[in-house]
């Protein structure tokens, strides 16, 4: 089983991630939770674009890629638990959760750090909310992230197999979180307990800074908790709330090419 999620990890991740979309897209469609012009083709295309440029990037400029780097450093004994013989099971759940706090810090500093900022704003900007934000990031971000990443990896000598479930998991979970999804309340009541839902992310992306430098969870929700940073509902309320950011409003600023030049902005 090991070998064979190896060997098809590619068709794993995309078929993961177009299963996930494609639900999503229906589950919106059915039961919105905010009105307003969500269906617009062109900032679908925008945002599917986006996502389409990020990934021929890290193919063409780190082909080694977050499993790359895990045989390699299980190859050459690097990293906490190539020094380890705890069980496979131990080790695969406690690589997922220090990824996940890895990302957790990685946003929050990019929220706090200027230069960062400059990379991630492209995300915020989108003046819409539904699963299409959750792949909508400057491919410089990108790039830096799975550097970031990448280097995690090697410390901690993660397994291949746990990174390529921590990638499908963070990716399928970004889709959702960001979904323009009514969920019953006592179920996202619940559900937020562990992982972060569409309520609780829509409010970081609320063009209040108070809101929006809260709840940086993509996965596991329990960092928020942990770390104090967990915003529970938006001021305005979910379905009248402001999203994206003061500036980057004007139809223009839409469009892919000033989205890539934002950073310069």
């Amino acid at each position: 089983m090991h070998d064979w999620i190896l060997s098809h990890e590619p068709w794993l991740r995309v078929g993961a991630f177009a299963s996930v979309l494609l639900l999503l897209v229906l589950a919106e469609e059915f039961r919105p939770r905010r009105g307003g012009p969500m269906r617009q083709r062109e900032r679908w295309a925008t945002n599917l674009s986006i996502v389409v440029l990020d990934v021929l990037l890290v193919r063409l400029l780190i082909p080694l890629g977050a499993t790359g780097t895990a045989i390699w450093a299980e190859v050459h004994g690097f990293g906490l638990f190539n020094a380890m013989s705890a069980p496979f099971v131990a080790e695969a759940a406690l690589a997922f959760l220090a990824l996940d706090l890895l990302i957790y810090w990685q946003h929050r500093l990019f929220h706090r750090i200027p230069l960062f900022w400059r990379l991630h704003r492209m995300h915020h900007s989108d003046l819409e909310f539904d699963a299409t934000t959750g792949v909508r990031f400057h491919p410089a971000e990108i790039l830096l992230s799975m550097l970031i990443k990448m280097g995690a990896i090697v410390v901690l000598g993660a397994p291949a197999v746990a990174v390529i479930a921590f990638e499908i998991a963070l990716n399928a979970t970004s889709l959702f979180n960001h979904a323009n999804l009514s969920l019953p309340l006592a179920l996202d009541h619940a559900l937020r307990k562990l992982v972060v839902t569409p309520d609780m992310h829509r409010v970081h992306h609320s063009v209040h800074r108070a809101e929006h430098d809260s709840n940086y969870g993509f996965n596991l929700s329990l960092w928020d908790h942990v770390f104090r940073s967990y915003t529970d509902q938006p001021r305005e309320g979910h379905t009248t709330m402001q999203i994206g950011l003061p500036v980057f409003r004007g139809p223009g600023e839409q469009r892919l090419g000033p989205l890539l030049l934002q950073p310069l902005k």
